[in-house]
């Protein structure tokens, strides 16, 4: 039964949230504050937190900044809960590692559809998934949902994670900006471009003594490569 941490201080918002998810098979816990939210995440394991940006004591960026720099909740899927619609505030969520972003006001049987998806994106089965990736020195565990570079774990972030996976299992081919953003972003409207390129540049940081790898294709997107042709 997957576990969803609801951080909004609307409470009437977070009762009906609630109550719709715990009705849909999900199990649940309610934080009105950031810090509250942040407690809770360290009590229990949580599969999905649904942030709101605007909180009466911390932003919800810095929450989900502090979640992604913490190494018991790296991994957690969260989404954005706010008002605003602004694609420079939908942008600042995914730099800071969202998963997905929700505007207000929105449906909420949409919204537990839209978590189930991003459920089977963040955790594909097994019997769907091969044990792990290697390239060169890169190997990606899809089971552990851990990643090793010249053997040595390199975290990366729940986006991070995916955007690999899905380039690893296409080495040579070319994907492009607009692909990614609907196959690991799960989004079919468009960011700007430097979204995914500031995802792809914080990636191959990573990559360490195979950045070179990741190759950039001029006016058309990414690809991984082969050791031989990189």
């Amino acid at each position: 039964m997957p576990h969803v941490l609801i951080v909004d201080d609307e409470r009437d918002l977070a009762e009906l949230i609630d109550f719709n998810l715990r009705s849909a098979g999900f199990s649940t816990r309610v934080a009105t504050t950031a810090e509250a939210a942040l407690q809770a995440s360290r009590e229990q394991p949580v599969d999905v937190v649904l942030l709101d940006v605007m909180l009466p004591d911390m932003s919800g960026v810095e929450v989900c900044r502090q979640l992604r720099s913490s190494a018991s909740t790296r991994d957690v899927l969260i989404v954005m809960l706010t008002a605003r619609g602004e694609e420079a505030d939908r942008v600042r969520g995914f730099e800071m590692g969202a998963d997905d972003y929700v505007t207000k006001p929105f449906s909420v049987r949409e919204l537990v559809l839209r978590l189930k998806a991003i459920l089977r994106r963040g955790n594909p089965g097994r019997e769907e998934a091969s044990a792990a990736l290697k390239l060169g020195p890169l190997t990606l565990d899809t089971h552990a949902h851990r990643f090793y570079v010249d053997g040595k774990e390199v975290p990366l972030t729940a986006l991070e994670f995916r955007l690999l996976e899905h380039l690893l299992s296409r080495v040579g081919r070319v994907q492009s900006r607009e692909h990614l953003l609907e196959e690991v972003w799960g989004l079919s409207s468009h960011l700007e471009t430097r979204t995914i390129d500031t995802h792809v540049m914080r990636l191959r940081d990573k990559l360490g003594s195979a950045r070179a790898y990741l190759e950039t294709v001029r006016g058309v997107g990414y690809r991984i490569v082969a050791p031989d042709a990189a």
